[in-house]
């Protein structure tokens, strides 16, 4: 089992801990949208008993046990487009998406 984070969203998220405090980035998935599953990215606060911990540059990846086998094998980036940013999955479980890109299906 393995989630990893591009330089850019490794960079990404030290800025955010450096800002805001944290241990490091909690991802995890929850039901919702149209096609079934979205993201949870968010700042680790704490590390629970059930929680899988990654690190990667000094950078904790905090994944919640049942979410880790819809990120297993995930590769996280950070991308800045225009006004946008956002953190893009790269996640080889994935097998549609929907249109708007909020929400996928796993199979």
């Amino acid at each position: 089992m393995a989630i990893s984070l591009t330089h850019s969203a490794t960079e990404r998220v030290r800025s955010f801990m450096n800002r805001d405090g944290g241990l490091g980035l909690r991802l995890g998935v929850r039901k919702t949208g149209c096609s079934g599953w979205a993201y949870i990215v968010e700042l680790a606060k704490s590390i629970d008993a059930d929680d899988v911990v990654f690190e990667q540059d000094d950078v904790k990846v905090v994944v919640n046990h049942d979410s880790l086998a819809f990120l297993d094998g995930s590769t996280i980036d950070f991308v800045a487009e225009g006004l946008t940013s956002t953190f893009h999955f790269d996640n080889p479980n994935v097998t549609d998406e929907c249109g708007c890109g909020e929400s996928f299906t796993v199979g």
